[in-house]
Parts: structure tokens; sequence; C-alpha cells
């Protein structure tokens, strides 16, 4: 029944929802905007309100050319230290703009296994005016004080050698406490400029 109620009609003819059906949404808590900045940092906003959360991101631009690997790190103590150990997988699709080459590839030198670093997002990010990245890090019950912590990633970067980039991210943070923090960095060199928005999913 609750699929019948759609067939035949287009979206904006839909004006309510079966009860069966639970409309969901994303509500903003928090945005960020980048300005030569070492780290981004969001230390609230992430608690039990809700059972996942969003980050997107518009636009990084890195400070340095070719060596910018995008980044992040989780904390349970409210921002003070970024240091969960996370067990990770990564792997990338990439496209030559000359149409040179195109390869898909498991990334070995991005995952990591109970490592406390921070995880690699997306690679080798041009810094030409016109480069950058934008994806989105999904991060699944974080307020649990049972469960690992899972995520995913996906960001679709400019590469420095001018290659479109497309990395794919997966992981769990290996505890049982809350993260209540996230913080994003480059691998060297500032964020020069971007936009991160932190999103509740209801």
């Amino acid at each position: 029944m609750a699929l019948n109620f759609a067939n035949n009609n287009s979206l904006s003819a839909i004006t309510s929802l079966p009860a069966s059906i639970s409309g969901g949404g994303m509500t903003l808590i928090q945005e960020q905007t980048a300005s030569s900045s070492s780290t981004i940092s969001f230390t609230s906003g992430i608690d039990d309100t809700y059972d996942s959360y969003v980050f997107k991101f518009y636009n990084i631009h890195p400070a340095n050319d070719s060596s910018s690997e995008f980044r992040f790190n989780m904390s349970t103590d409210s921002g003070s230290n970024y240091n969960v150990a996370k067990t990770t997988t990564h792997f990338i699709s990439q496209h030559a703009e000359s149409d040179a080459e195109a390869s898909l590839e498991y990334r070995s030198a991005g995952d990591l296994a109970q490592g406390t670093g921070f995880q690699t997002l997306t690679v080798d990010i041009g810094n030409d005016a016109d480069q950058n990245t934008s994806g989105t890090l999904h991060l699944y019950n974080p307020s649990s004080s049972t469960f690992v912590k899972h995520f995913t990633s996906t960001m679709s970067a400019t590469q420095s050698s001018n290659y479109m980039v497309e990395s794919f991210v997966a992981g769990y943070g290996n505890t049982q406490s809350p993260i209540d923090a996230i913080q994003f960095k480059f691998e060297s060199g500032n964020i020069d400029s971007g936009v991160i928005k932190l999103y509740g999913i209801s």
C-alpha cells in the first residue's frame, strides 16, 4: 500500500505520506567557514539528539598543492584530544582530464588498523584557483555507550595533476565512549577556504 501511494504520481503531486512512511529530515546544527584555518573543529551539537549526523563539505580549498590530504579525527572528551582508535578502508576511482588514464584501486596508504591518527578522506587535492574537494561524512549513532562508532564518507576532488578523484572511506571508531567532537584538517598547510555544515538526521 505504501509503495502504491507514490506510483504514477510526480513528487510535486504527493502532498502527504501514509502513516506507515516516516518523513525523516536533515536539521542544520552548525556551519563553519574556513579562512586560512589550520583546523576546523565541531565541539558542540554532537550528542544523543539524533541517531546519525552528516557533515557536508563545500569547495574545501587547500593552501598547499599536491600533498594535501583532507583528514578527520574524533574525540570522546569534547575536543581535548582527537585520538580515537579507528579501523578503516579506503579506495578511490580516478580519471584524467586528458582521458589518458582511468583506474579504480584500493588505497592501503589511506586505511588504518586500530590507528589513533587522523583518517584521510581524500587525497592529492590541487590548490589552483578552481581546484577543491566537496563531499560528505556520515557518522552513525555517535552517542552509543555500547557499540563502536561507524562512519562512511564519499568525497569528490580535483587532483593537483588534473584528475577527477572520488574517494570512498568507511570504518569505525573502536570505542564504547560517546563521540562528542570532530576535527578536520589537511595533512599539511591550512584550509584556505571552504564551508563545512553539520546536520542531524531524524
